[in-house]
This record gives C-alpha cells, sequence and structure tokens, in this order.
C-alpha cells in the first residue's frame, strides 16, 4: 500500500524528541554551570554567595564569584561544548567513531603552538600571545593538512593525513620537554599539556569565545551536507553536496574552535570522543541531529568535571585533563562492550 496515511504527523514525534534531549541537556548544564559557581575549595555559606550574585556581597565572596568562579565557570561550559560538537561533526564527516580533533592533529597543533609560547618565555611576555599561538598553530595545522591531502575527496586521505601532522606536532611537543632549559620551564609545559581551568581570568574568555563561537556556526552549518554523506560520497554528490566546501568549512570551524579552546584550557581529551556515543543512542542517529546535543552535552560534562577535580580531596588540585580521561575510559569501554557492533 503506498501513499500517505490519514493523519500522518511526519517528522513531529521526532522533533518533540530533539526538543526534550535538548531541555534535557540544557537543564543539566545549567545545574553544572550553577554548581560551578556556588560550590568550591573556598567554602563560602550560599547566603553570602547569593548577595554577592545580587551585588550586595561583601568583597571576598565577590571576589571569589566574579573573578575565579565566573571565568572558570563558562570557560568549562565554551570549552566542553566545542569539543563535544568538534566531536559529533568529525565522527558523521569521517563516517568514522573514534574521530576527534585530535585524529586530523589540530588539538596536537594548538597545544605544539601554546608550548613553543611557554618554552620561549613568550607566555610571560603578553598574556594574549599564548592563545594567539595556540590558535595560529592550528590554522598552519589545517594549511598543512589541505597541502597533504590536495584534491582528493576521500576522508581517509585526510585521516592519514591528520595523522602525520599530530605525530609531528607530538614529536614537537616532546622535543621542547627533552630541550628544556630548567625543570621549572618543563614542570610549566606539563602542567599545561594535563589541562586545567584553574586561575582564568575574563580575559581568557574573551579570547576564547569568539573562536568558539566561530568555529560551532560553521560546524553547525554543515548539518544537512553530513547527513547526505551518510549515503557515501557520491550519493552526497548526487544529492548536490559540494564535498570540497563542506570539508573546509568543517576543517576551518574545528580549526578556530578547538584552537581557541585548547588554547586557554590546555589539552583536554575524550570529551569529543565520548560525548557524542552518549548523546547517538538517544537520537535518530543521524549526523545533524546529534550536533547540538553533543555541544550541551559536551558543556555540561566538562563542567561537572572540572567540579570534581575542585572537590576530590587531593593535596594539590587534579587536572582537568586526567579527570576527562578517568571518566572517559570507562564510559567508552562500557559504550562498547553494550553496542558490540559497527557504527
Amino acid at each position: 500500500m503506498t501513499g500517505t496515511p490519514p493523519g500522518y504527523k511526519g517528522d513531529a514525534p521526532s522533533a518533540r524528541h530533539r526538543i526534550s534531549l535538548l531541555a534535557g541537556l540544557t537543564i543539566l548544564a545549567a545545574l553544572a554551570g550553577a554548581a560551578s559557581l556556588l560550590i568550591g575549595t573556598a567554602s563560602i555559606p550560599f547566603a553570602r554567595l547569593t548577595a554577592a550574585l545580587a551585588g550586595h556581597g561583601d568583597r571576598i565572596a565577590s571576589t571569589i564569584l566574579f573573578e575565579l568562579r565566573m571565568p572558570r565557570m563558562m570557560l568549562g561550559l565554551a570549552v566542553g561544548a566545542m569539543l563535544g560538537i568538534a566531536g559529533a561533526a568529525l565522527q558523521g564527516f569521517l563516517r568514522n567513531p573514534l574521530a576527534e580533533p585530535a585524529v586530523l592533529g589540530i588539538s596536537n597543533a594548538a597545544s605544539l603552538g601554546a608550548v613553543g609560547a611557554l618554552y620561549f618565555g613568550l607566555a610571560t611576555a603578553h598574556p594574549a600571545l599564548l592563545p594567539l599561538l595556540a590558535i595560529l598553530a592550528a590554522l598552519a595545522s589545517l594549511a598543512a593538512l589541505f597541502a597533504l591531502a590536495g584534491q582528493a575527496e576521500s576522508t581517509l586521505t585526510l585521516i592519514l593525513a591528520g595523522i602525520a601532522i599530530s605525530t609531528l606536532t607530538g614529536a614537537g611537543i616532546s622535543l621542547a620537554l627533552n630541550l628544556s632549559p630548567n625543570p621549572f620551564a618543563a614542570m610549566e609545559i606539563m602542567s599545561w599539556l594535563l589541562g586545567s581551568l584553574e586561575n582564568r581570568s575574563f580575559e581568557h574568555v574573551r579570547v576564547a569565545l569568539p573562536c568558539i563561537a566561530i568555529g560551532m556556526a560553521l560546524l553547525l552549518w554543515n548539518g544537512r551536507a553530513l547527513d547526505a554523506l551518510t549515503l557515501g560520497e557520491e550519493g552526497a554528490k548526487a544529492l548536490g553536496v559540494d564535498i570540497a566546501r563542506t570539508r573546509a568549512r568543517l576543517l576551518i570551524g574545528t580549526a578556530i574552535g578547538v584552537g581557541g579552546a585548547v588554547a586557554v584550557s590546555g589539552a583536554i581529551g575524550f570529551i569529543g570522543l565520548i560525548v557524542p556515543h552518549l548523546v547517538r543512542p538517544l537520537t535518530d542517529r543521524s549526523p545533524s541531529a546529534i550536533l547540538l546535543p553533543s555541544a550541551v552535552g559536551g558543556a555540561a560534562l566538562l563542567t561537572l568535571a572540572d567540579l570534581a577535580v575542585r572537590l576530590i580531596p587531593t593535596q594539590n588540585e587534579l587536572k582537568l585533563g586526567v579527570v576527562t580521561a578517568f571518566l572517559g575510559v570507562p564510559i567508552f569501554l562500557i559504550h562498547l562492550m553494550r553496542e558490540r557492533r559497527l557504527w
């Protein structure tokens, strides 16, 4: 029997489900952000913090809230959102469930730029130089990726070129550690590579947010093209998708967004890999349906991980990259054992 059944509602149930999923994740991210503002290593009564938030608090509570916790919360949400959506977009474009920004060498390149700023002492000359070099290094890796991949539109070519760039930039980071002029410089580099949002200010927020906004906008632009690519490259071309332009938008968006995020947070892994896997079963599994939920889910997960960093009792505060790795690996293995099928 053909034709449209009576009372057919189109994709309304799917749309309602997407809205419900986004609403739930948004509430989770908002609660994580509120907890990040109200909870920390310094024990301050709730009444003092709410008074400071209303503009009537004492100077100590206001300083802790607005100069320490507020930038940290904003960066946790923004960096997590960027890493989450970048992982989802790259998994859809490369049709590889293990894809994330590190696969194309973008994360390592941004890290190498920041390490260069630390190694040569440029980070102490001006606070903006470290994020600037991280972003420039990410864009340079993008140029190298295009040069190595050439005109080939195959995703396998991109992955192989990305592995080459990631290996080269990783070797550069190791070389900087090996040739550090003194143990303190090596410790500073290693501390940055472990990832953290500690002691961040609104200066870091001003650097990161424009880059993240541009990156996310370019990735969201590719939603329909990513859906078409599930039919294969030939099928996508038949539907009118310009694969070269799609690739350019996706890679430029990832380079700018992840470069800006890594510049202020250091190297934080597994968010871009794990979050799309967590939200995918809750959607229709199309790449476009995963982008926004991955962004909001990444914001919530990274902010909660940063909250755990502050609450776990240790002599020295744990690094955020360490916590996300410990959280990410078990979640990924549990998901892998449960699915046991090709994505």
